[in-house]
């Protein structure tokens, strides 16, 4: 680490600590002009690529992953907590397979599946266009399976 008084190289690390959004804080100073600063490190995290069902590959954006969220729970009572809870673990999800890229299938199923347990009206919003139930029958249909599944737990 370069000291931004004399720009030398010769630092040492006089205190860490970590703060509460995960980053570590260091103390530092130089050995050269003896003066103190501090650093923030913290992780740099990549976003995969998403490939979109048309093979275009673009990166995985939490605002429309929670903007797609939004409208499937519009008007139900679903916290804006519940939501953020929704996304960090579709997020860990994704992370969690250490791939470069995912499939929008992917991130859709795993989407769908959370839905289907915290609310079945944006479960069914959400299905009707991912799934693509383009008229009542298919819906009615998806909503005679729900229903079945609730019925067997």
């Amino acid at each position: 680490m370069r000291c931004p008084f004399c720009d030398s190289n010769n630092t040492k690390v006089v205190d860490t600590r970590h703060d509460a959004q995960g980053n570590v804080r260091r103390r530092r100073e130089c050995s050269d002009c003896e003066q103190r600063f501090s650093t923030v490190e913290r992780a740099i995290l990549t976003n995969p690529l998403v490939i979109k069902r048309d093979g275009r590959r673009e990166e995985f954006d939490v605002d429309k992953l929670m903007s797609g969220l939004r409208i499937a729970c519009a008007r139900r009572p679903i916290s804006a907590a519940h939501l953020d809870r929704v996304v960090e673990r579709v997020e860990y999800a994704i992370r969690q397979t250490g791939r470069t890229e995912v499939s929008s299938q992917m991130i859709g199923d795993i989407v769908i599946e959370e839905l289907r347990q915290l609310d079945e009206v944006a479960y069914i919003r959400y299905a009707i266009v991912y799934m693509g139930l383009k008229d009542l029958e298919s819906i009615r249909a998806e909503i005679d399976r729900l229903r079945a599944q609730r019925h067997y737990q």
